[in-house]
């Protein structure tokens, strides 16, 4: 009797490029999400500075480690705050205040930047506007700068490119469960590894705080801070100044703390009156027709003060800081032509068979 041996088919044996075709269709189906888990990390980080790509070339195994970190404590937290918004239906004021909720997360708990005493990254704001151990001051501005830069920006510009993906869930319950464990063990360990400390009546003060903000952003109508009916009454000049007026507010606060022309109370007030007049304005004039226009050229505003400022970074020994800057600018410039495309409408359907 003769055993003949089964051939092996096609599910015995995986392709390569089957395999190659799997991942691609995950990323493909994965865009959005991958998309605001790159942009968090890199606008506040390799946009600014402070994380420099200049090790990439010296040290491309460091810098993946480091930029890694960046991406579990950003982009987690996006993409958690984001899957929020979308699952409780709310809008870009819960987006706010959740991003503001997680600029202390970091700061505060994982960093400890806001009770540095002295040194980089807070330089003099770790004595203007210092009192009882913590750096009023500084924890003002960057958890504003957070709650913008690093949240709403990214969640912006994400949504330009995939409009389709706005309204719908991107992570299913058990990724959310396992991204949060992930982003509060960092969040945990940092604070365990860095100095600096807060005292126990400033982590419980600040604790409070981020209750008290997630608890606005679940109680915030959807239409708090919601575009009005109607054409758009700002120029796109206008948008522009107004999309790079919070970092040029910070900007100002920076000069009055090393120049202390007035008291960091007078900086706070100013900074405070500056991004509130800011949210208004967009309230009121910024109107539901052409909308992703009017989102573009105020995310561009907000990207091209921070393009001027990776001027002032390269005279200060980060040239490769251009190289992300260029980036940034190409990315924008296909998102302009994309917008305009999309602005035009589909092209007429051609019936089927009739190029065949």
């Amino acid at each position: 009797m003769v055993h003949v041996a089964p051939r092996r088919t096609e599910e015995h044996v995986e392709s390569p490029v089957r395999t190659r075709s799997g991942v691609l269709s995950w990323v493909r189906a994965n865009k959005p999400a991958l998309a605001l888990l790159l942009l968090a990390p890199s606008i506040p980080e390799l946009l600014t500075g402070s994380t420099s790509v200049t090790p990439l070339f010296l040290d491309p195994v460091g810098f993946v480690i480091s930029f890694g970190l960046d991406v579990v404590l950003y982009g987690f937290g996006a993409l958690l705050i984001r899957e929020f918004s979308v699952a409780y239906r709310k809008g870009w004021g819960s987006i706010l205040l959740l991003g503001a909720a997680y600029g202390i997360a970091e700061e505060g708990f994982a960093v400890h930047t806001f009770f540095q005493p002295s040194g980089n990254p807070v330089q003099a704001l770790g004595s203007y506007g210092h009192l009882y151990g913590v750096n009023w001051l500084w924890a003002l501005v960057l958890t504003v700068f957070h709650a913008t830069y690093s949240i709403a920006l990214p969640i912006l510009l994400t949504y330009l490119w995939f409009p389709d993906a706005k309204g719908s869930r991107w992570l299913s319950r058990r990724t959310v469960a396992i991204l949060s464990v992930v982003y509060g063990t960092e969040v945990v360990g940092f604070g365990f590894l860095v100095g600096h400390g807060p005292s126990p009546a400033a982590l419980g003060f600040f604790v409070l705080v981020v209750l008290g903000l997630i608890s606005l952003a679940v109680s915030l109508p959807r239409y708090a801070l919601a575009p009005r009916p109607g054409p758009c009454r700002l120029r796109r000049g206008a948008l522009w100044l107004l999309g790079a007026g919070e970092f040029a507010a910070y900007v100002v606060v920076l000069v009055c703390s090393t120049t202390r022309v007035i008291p960091a109370v007078g900086a706070a007030l100013f900074f405070v009156l500056a991004n509130i007049g800011i949210l208004l304005i967009l309230h009121w004039f910024v109107g539901t027709e052409n909308l992703e226009r009017s989102e573009f050229r105020f995310a561009v505003g907000m990207l091209s003060a921070l393009f001027a400022w990776d001027v002032l970074v390269t005279f200060l020994g980060q040239p490769a800081i251009l190289g992300v800057a260029a980036i940034f600018a190409y990315l924008l410039y296909r998102l302009d032509k994309t917008l305009e495309t999309r602005a035009q409408g589909p092209s007429p359907t051609v019936p089927k068979g009739v190029l065949g």
